[in-house]
């Protein structure tokens, strides 16, 4: 059997498994919820190569997961030492532990897929574990991305990135993180903090330092991919979720424009307009409009406007203009090296290079690649 369909299987259904697993035995679980899947798709590789793909591949990986939970949990007494009372901590006293329907409980339908994988994320995204290992765990468990990846990722060694993602657990246990999703008032506290993270999971990706091409664009979709989850909740398809979307669709549109084949930084002024994607701006405009409601103006909103105005390819003064003010606007709200780089080529489309190299040389980010690519370009056009 070919290696690429179970692949592909892995990188969609993995995340949904372990999710679910999690959900039905709690955080503390959740190392052996992934040597489950793991396993299973270890036994499809084998069963696979000799009898061939099932008709229903994704029903065949759910129905032995299934019972290598149950197998797994019972051999090792978790099943009446810790599961049990927690699963029957609701019931009648003298009610029969035993007759729990356990394949039942495992369930694989896709609305408890959503909302185990929503509770994941948001348990994932505690301010108890520092941010960097937020992104990493992501990666891990919601993403289903390898150790290898992940340091790749991270320009970083399988040793680091297996101790943070070991002390990031271990914080989901001592904490007693819950796989649940919080009260109404709770998201609405903790949502910043889930939409942050995948804002730093998009730009992981999107301004990745690492030749893994593939890699970086994984990144961003599995980025988009947990923020659609986020528009597909009532409680969490807020105005500021549907900015991030439109943000991360606007610049994702002209990710095949910005890179040369040797990952070179093409900046915006050199861009091939007919390598944007069309879809992916129709798709930003459709989220922008949806994130015009309410009366919280986020960064997102203004990123995503200023991403807006890069997808229409017109050189006119207004156009500067306004994204100039916006960038003063998120330089107001939320300061970053970044924002200040960006702002500065900004400025010099408005009021030219001369002004935009006094900015420039006022940040002092000697060191920045970006900074370095921005100061030679402004270097090599004649001034005005």
């Amino acid at each position: 059997m070919p290696n690429e369909p179970l692949k592909e299987l892995f990188q969609q259904q993995f995340v949904k498994m372990v999710a679910v697993i999690s959900n039905l035995f709690g955080l503390q679980h959740i190392e052996l919820a992934e040597d489950i899947v793991s396993d299973t798709f270890l036994t499809a590789a084998e069963e696979w190569e000799k009898k061939g793909m099932p008709e229903n591949p994704t029903a065949w990986l759910y129905t032995v997961a299934k019972r290598k939970t149950i197998h797994l949990f019972r051999r090792d007494n978790i099943l009446r030492k810790k599961v049990i009372p927690a699963l029957t901590s609701g019931h009648t006293e003298g009610s029969d532990p035993a007759a729990i329907d356990l394949d039942y409980d495992l369930d694989f339908s896709p609305k408890h897929i959503r909302d185990s994988q929503l509770q994941m994320l948001f348990a994932i995204c505690t301010p108890a574990i520092a941010s960097e290992s937020q992104i990493g765990l992501a990666l891990r468990i919601l993403c289903g991305f390898g150790i290898d990846e992940i340091a790749e990722a991270f320009l970083s060694n399988k040793e680091t990135i297996n101790k943070r993602l070991f002390r990031a657990k271990e914080k989901l246990r001592t904490e007693n993180i819950r796989l649940e999703l919080p009260s109404e008032t709770g998201i609405a506290s903790r949502l910043d903090n889930v939409l942050h993270i995948i804002y730093l999971l998009f730009s992981e990706g999107y301004y990745s330092r690492t030749e893994n091409r593939v890699l970086q664009k994984e990144l961003c979709w599995e980025a988009m991919r947990l923020g659609v989850s986020l528009t597909e909740y009532e409680l969490t398809n807020q105005p500021r979720t549907n900015a991030l979307m439109a943000l991360m669709c606007f610049h994702a549109s002209r990710f095949n424009a910005r890179q040369t084949s040797e990952a070179a930084i093409i900046l915006y002024e050199q861009q091939d307009e007919s390598l944007w994607d069309t879809d992916l701006i129709r798709q930003g405009m459709q989220y922008l409009t949806l994130s015009a409601t309410g009366d919280r103006l986020s960064s997102y909103h203004l990123e995503a406007r200023i991403a807006y105005w890069h997808c229409i390819k017109d050189d006119r003064p207004e156009k500067w203009e306004e994204i100039l003010q916006l960038y003063n606007q998120l330089l107001m709200i939320n300061y970053s090296p970044s924002v200040a780089l960006n702002r500065t080529f900004a400025l010099y489309k408005a009021n030219g290079r001369e002004q935009a190299l006094i900015e420039l040389n006022k940040l002092k980010m000697e060191g920045n690649y970006f900074y370095t690519v921005l100061r030679d370009f402004l270097r090599t056009l004649p001034p005005h």
